[in-house]
């Protein structure tokens, strides 16, 4: 009876329909703060398919879509979370980048790669299960979330307000071949450095907060992190000064060279280990900063996590992530994976470079849902071609292991 289930839903994977989607929603430049569109988007598709759809306002105006594919009770709950605001397009491509094409095996789009392809897939895995005719127990919930290029804005939302389910897969890019259960932490943040501004001309008791600035980067760069280290993840913790910007007044007029600013902004991103916290890195970074000012009485700083949204970056910290080993939904997508291809997984757990990022997973592992992530990889065509491309072969994967996923969790007794 199983086998004959996981045969109907196979069959009614349709990869072609899945690309038109995947296609779709490449043709919405749908960059963090600008989702709503293509939110609206697929409510509508999913709407039309008979789901139980909700628009969510996450901010004022900024919408993400949760669907229902209703069970019929009784059985487990499962989610497929995937997000929809895109990183920034880089320069160079040589195709356009919303009008996507397929040229072979590979999915040519903006956004492709992280992860309109991952969000594809998921919705092919509850579109193959609802055309078979299939009823599953318990319900399926389809997570098209907004903001996680912000630390995870739209997840965390969801958190807060439901729906929340039994176990989740998040399709993330990190390779149909890999199931991924462990992610570094994320505390991004803006230092500030303050100063007294005067005019060139009489610069005299001046205090120049970018030159202050120099000795906080310094600082940052050569920060004495608390940590315990791990073997599988060698490189962390990371800490990278990705942003600078000083003017006058703190919103950086920059229209007056002829003074000396008053006013330094660095953002800093730190990716930590598990065990770390953002409380214990801002401690580190204060013991460092502070040492700084004890020999210099000019030297004033703030620090604030996370930035201010003038900035448009990580409103949410991510925590690190590991899922202890032997929770159901590792079993249930490693089974499945060898349903299809016959074998296992190449790794499970920790992905390197991957497991340096980080991920909505932390978010539902935090609201008490066990999570992995699973997802179609992508990547650019070389460092001179930067055109985002997924493998339609592994977008096509995905679909049909989360399609049986599915099919185990949903029809677990929800004791």
């Amino acid at each position: 009876m199983v086998q004959e289930l996981q045969q109907r839903v196979l069959a009614a994977i349709d990869e072609n329909e899945m690309i038109d989607l995947a296609k779709s929603l490449c043709e919405f430049p749908s960059f963090k703060t600008e989702e709503t569109e293509a939110a609206r988007f697929l409510a509508d598709y999913l709407s039309q398919r008979g789901y139980d759809v909700q628009l969510q306002e996450v901010d004022p105006g900024r919408f993400q879509t949760i669907a229902t594919l209703k069970g019929t009770g009784g059985g487990k709950s499962l989610m497929f979370n995937g997000h929809i605001d895109i990183d920034p397009i880089a320069d160079g491509w040589k195709r356009d980048p919303w009008k996507p094409v397929v040229e072979g095996d590979r999915l040519y789009g903006g956004g492709i790669r992280n992860m309109k392809s991952g969000d594809a897939s998921m919705i092919q895995a509850a579109e193959a299960i609802r055309k078979a005719g299939v009823r599953l127990k318990g319900d399926l919930v389809i997570a098209c979330v907004v903001g996680e290029l912000q630390g995870g804005v739209g997840t965390t939302y969801l958190c807060q307000h439901g729906p929340l389910t039994d176990m989740a897969v998040v399709t993330e890019p990190h390779g149909a071949h890999n199931i991924m259960t462990v992610h570094a932490g994320v505390v991004a943040m803006a230092v500030h450095t303050k100063g007294r501004s005067r005019h060139t001309s009489r610069k005299g008791d001046h205090i120049d907060a970018i030159e202050k600035m120099y000795k906080a980067i310094t600082a940052i760069n050569n920060i004495e992190l608390t940590y315990t280290s791990r073997p599988d993840l060698p490189d962390l913790p990371l800490v990278n000064v990705g942003v600078i910007i000083g003017g006058m007044g703190r919103d950086y007029d920059l229209k007056g060279p002829n003074f000396s600013s008053d006013f330094c902004t660095v953002l800093v991103d730190i990716r930590t280990l598990p065990g770390m916290s953002s409380e214990s890195v801002v401690a580190d970074l204060r013991r460092a900063l502070d040492r700084i000012k004890a020999e210099d009485k000019d030297f004033n700083y703030e620090i604030e996590v996370p930035p201010p949204p003038f900035f448009k970056v990580n409103r949410v910290v991510m925590e690190p992530f590991e899922l202890p080993q032997g929770e159901y939904i590792i079993d249930a997508v490693r089974r499945q994976y060898r349903t299809v291809t016959g074998k296992d997984p190449e790794k499970i757990g920790v992905v390197l470079p991957n497991s340096y990022t980080g991920n909505d997973t932390c978010h539902l592992w935090k609201a008490g849902v066990p999570c992995v992530l699973f997802g179609p990889r992508g990547r650019s065509e070389s460092s001179e071609i930067p055109d985002e491309f997924t493998p339609i072969s592994e977008m096509t994967l995905v679909a049909r292991v989360l399609a049986l996923t599915a099919l185990d969790v949903c029809n677990l007794p929800n004791n």
